[in-house]
């Protein structure tokens, strides 16, 4: 083990998710605000009210910043306990609620349309503000003897802070519902087949997330198209990814073209996979 203890490293195999743990420092936090509001001066609008929803998807390969994020040894030590030394970020969102609104996620699993086997995803959830039960904090159901796949239903949930509008059709016991509410700068972790959700944001602050989700290196597509993926540590074994490079500049010509090719390949899985899915009845 390189971060977790054995404690930790069962509890996430028993239940499917980890926090509250501290990842940080304040200063750090403060940055990563003041890229935020750069990126939100270059929108000319907050992140979820961009013409371009696009933009709120995989700003690791847009903003250095949050690639840094990602390629932090502390964050990093702690994934290779989970899932190995081959680590590949897959995706990345901003998970923004504005004061006083009613935006909501309702239960599902993030692995549910991402087109990727086997399910092994570990979804990093930064608090760049406070993330209190009051501010809509995640709600977690823990594994109920192993990841199960429930059957979702697509663009079925109104002011939803996930673009798919996603959610679970069948009866859960939501009894065993786990709040997970966080302090700014701690993170949290669940696997992508946790079942999940969140509540509005009663409060007068934004409540900020940002979601860093990894995957090791040998989870493969199983679509038509050849997701993109960028290598942050170990090595390409298996080449199942297309590998893309982080960028060097804020929002520079090669990051938004290589954002652009990621972010389409991403859509056309999801929506392939969104067909199936809703035939399969899974």
């Amino acid at each position: 083990m390189k971060a977790l203890s054995a404690t930790q490293v069962a509890a996430w195999r028993r239940d499917g998710f980890l926090f509250p743990l501290s990842f940080l420092t304040e200063q750090e936090r403060q940055n990563c605000l003041a890229g935020l509001a750069r990126f939100e001066e270059w929108l000319g609008a907050p992140v979820n009210a961009s013409k371009e929803l696009k933009w709120r998807t995989m700003p690791h390969l847009t903003l250095p910043w949050v690639t840094r994020l990602t390629q932090s040894p502390k964050l990093l030590d702690i994934i290779e306990d989970l899932i190995g030394p081959d680590i590949f970020v897959y995706t990345s969102t901003f998970f923004i609620k504005e004061p006083h609104t009613d935006t909501i996620a309702a239960w599902h699993q993030d692995s549910t349309y991402y087109g990727l086997m086997p399910k092994e995803e570990v979804t990093v959830w930064v608090a760049l503000s406070d993330a209190s039960v009051e501010a809509g904090c995640m709600d977690v159901l823990p594994f109920d003897g192993g990841p199960v796949q429930y059957p979702h239903a697509a663009h079925v949930v109104k002011n939803s802070v996930n673009r798919a509008g996603q959610e679970i059709t069948v009866p859960l016991d939501e009894n065993r519902a786990v709040a997970m509410p966080l302090k700014p700068g701690q993170i949290s972790l669940h696997h992508g087949m946790c079942v999940h959700r969140s509540g509005p944001n009663t409060t007068d602050q934004r409540r900020i997330g940002l979601g860093l989700n990894f995957v090791p290196g040998h989870v493969r597509p199983i679509g038509a198209h050849k997701l993109a993926g960028m290598l942050v540590r170990g090595e390409d074994k298996h080449g199942y990814l297309e590998s893309v490079s982080p960028p060097t500049e804020e929002l520079s010509a090669e990051a938004i073209a290589t954002h652009e090719l990621a972010v389409s390949r991403y859509r056309d899985t999801y929506f392939e996979q969104e067909a199936l899915v809703a035939r399969q009845g899974a």
